[in-house]
């Protein structure tokens, strides 16, 4: 079993794939990137999210947020 995010995290990330879904892609280094430049938070929610990001890309569940 996995790691469960939490509900911020959740939350900022259907928020970022609700804003720009193209922006984002099944690379998790190329994600970190772009969350770092649109997230204000610390490294590890950064790091958090771009994974979580990565995962829904990489199962397609972009489409039902």
């Amino acid at each position: 079993m996995g790691r469960v995010k939490s509900l911020p995290i959740k939350r900022a990330t259907k928020e970022l794939l609700e804003k720009s879904p193209t922006l984002f892609t099944k690379d998790f280094e190329e994600n970190k990137r772009m969350v770092r430049k649109v997230v204000e938070a610390d490294k590890k929610t950064q790091n958090s999210i771009a994974g979580y990001l990565t995962r829904l890309v990489k199962k397609g569940n972009t489409k039902h947020l």
